[in-house]
């Protein structure tokens, strides 16, 4: 039994899972900053075309001020799902469904004919 112990293939696969082990790890945090990236660039560039559009005379006042609204609900949603240090699937769902929403009235605003005199 001891000589198993010493054999070299012994060394070799226990390195082997302990790199394996550390790959993973490394692969999953740098996964969790992805998707974490991902959510701040979407807010970004949502903040961006509200602000473009105020800009370009797209969106009138109460229209960015609804949009700007919107936004910040989504902003309190994110901090309160994370409040408990786990953000579960369906937290996750209702976030990007709330986003989508709020991207997808964005167009609609900017798109409306109504424009900033």
């Amino acid at each position: 039994m001891l000589g198993a112990i010493y054999s070299p293939y012994f060394f070799i696969t226990l390195k082997t899972k302990t790199m394996k082990f550390k790959f993973v790890i490394a692969f999953m945090f740098l996964l969790a900053i992805g998707i974490n990236a991902g959510a701040q660039t979407r807010t970004g560039n949502q903040q961006r075309r509200i602000r473009q559009g105020v800009k370009s005379g797209e969106l009138t006042k109460p229209e960015a001020r609804n949009l700007e609204k919107q936004e910040k609900e989504i902003r309190q949603e994110k901090r309160a799902a994370r409040a408990d240090g786990v953000v579960t699937p369906v937290e996750k769902r209702e976030i990007r469904q709330d986003e989508r929403q709020t991207s997808r009235t964005i167009y609609r605003k900017k798109h409306n004919g109504r424009t900033r005199s």
